[in-house]
């Protein structure tokens, strides 16, 4: 796969870093992601994704812009208020990078169709906002083999965790990796919304582009992978911390029995 010269000169900072590379930026380019949630998460990922030159960004999300959504989500303006989410992203990732493809997917996301929604994508990012959808994401990442980038937000906390269950499902049990659902075993009864606790909207931009980076870091095989580890910010604290996730053998995506 070769790159036209606006290419070399676009993404030249990505070709000069020996993790990276003119093969990992040519990985990048041949890469499908999908992203559910064009929202607090989705949004500020989908920028720097597509500023990095991956080849098709799929966004899925059924939701139109709202006036309290601006507080966060930077990729829509004023003007948008009423309008598809999908459809609005699009547009400005189309003048942010013309070499990328675009496909917007205005559906809400469920364990019916979330193996359609989801097919062929290299990585899948869930900036979802409830925890029904993160569970079809998740067990449709692991049937399928996909890695999962998952990142949440409230207040001032915000985390990120790499999945990676269904390309090691073929290991034996000791060497595979946790899914969400291993991490989140049922919906909390005690689940709180943004829309209820309330969240500060740079945090959401910090969070969003360390998902975009650990979905880059994959497609381009740089560094470390965060699978089976949780990274946690504390935006108030300026602290991160890093826990390892273990794997839950009753769990009833990936499970042993």
């Amino acid at each position: 796969m070769s790159f036209s010269a606006e290419e070399r000169e676009r993404y030249a900072r990505h070709i000069l870093l020996k993790e990276i590379g003119g093969p990992g930026q040519q990985r990048l380019k041949a890469a499908t992601v999908a992203i559910v949630g064009a929202g607090g998460l989705g949004a500020p990922a989908a920028l720097y994704l597509a500023a990095a030159g991956v080849g098709r960004l799929r966004l899925i999300d059924d939701d139109a812009v709202s006036l309290s959504n601006l507080q966060r989500q930077v990729i829509y303006r004023g003007t948008d208020v009423g309008a598809s989410k999908v459809e609005r992203a699009r547009a400005v990732l189309n003048e942010l990078n013309a070499h990328v493809d675009v496909e917007p997917m205005a559906q809400r996301l469920t364990e019916a169709n979330a193996g359609y929604l989801l097919q062929g994508a290299n990585i899948v990012l869930d900036g979802a906002d409830d925890f029904e959808t993160r569970f079809a994401i998740n067990a449709a990442c692991h049937a399928h083999s996909m890695t999962l980038i998952s990142g949440a937000v409230g207040r001032w906390q915000g985390q990120v965790a790499t999945f990676k269950s269904g390309l090691t499902k073929a290991l034996p049990a000791e060497q595979r990796l946790p899914c969400y659902q291993c991490f989140v075993r049922e919906k909390p009864p005690d689940a709180e919304t943004c829309a209820q606790v309330g969240i500060v909207g740079a945090l959401t931009g910090v969070i969003g582009s360390m998902m975009a980076l650990e979905a880059i870091k994959e497609i381009a095989e740089a560094g470390e992978s965060l699978a089976g580890r949780l990274l946690i910010y504390d935006a108030l604290d300026a602290a991160t911390r890093v826990v390892k996730l273990p794997r839950d053998p009753h769990c009833p995506v990936c499970g042993d029995v």
